[in-house]
């Protein structure tokens, strides 16, 4: 799957020991929808050396190849949205936010009526 959005969010960096070795993670949030008057946001994650491969920081605009994936782990089950591939993009390929405008009525020019010209009886 694939989204386009700008990075609000670095989560700090998380390590541990496995039965594999050191692993480390990194989450992050992404708001997307740009467009929207109401943009969506979603948090993706890193693993191991792709961490610093792209090294990802606040305010960048990017695309997300990733994949969602569920996992159980102690009777409760997480969703996980793992990155594998993140390109950066221009700032005019994310359409903006839309400004929204304030309601006021259209203003229409026209020459005044004068008395004899007009058909009212008022």
């Amino acid at each position: 799957m694939e989204v386009k959005g700008k990075i609000v969010a670095a989560l700090p960096l998380q390590t541990g020991q496995g039965r594999n070795g050191e692993w480390k993670k990194q989450d992050y949030v992404l708001e997307y929808n740009l467009d929207s008057q109401y943009p969506k946001k979603m948090m993706f994650n890193l693993w191991g050396d792709k961490i610093e491969q792209y090294q990802i920081k606040e305010g960048q605009l990017l695309k997300i190849d990733f994949d969602i994936d569920c996992r159980e782990f102690n009777g409760r089950w997480f969703n996980d949205i793992r990155a594998w591939r993140i390109e950066p993009l221009q700032s005019e390929t994310v359409a903006p936010a839309t400004t929204v405008m304030p309601n006021t009525p259209p203003v229409f020019e026209s020459a005044p009526l004068a008395a004899e010209d007009s058909d009212l009886p008022f």
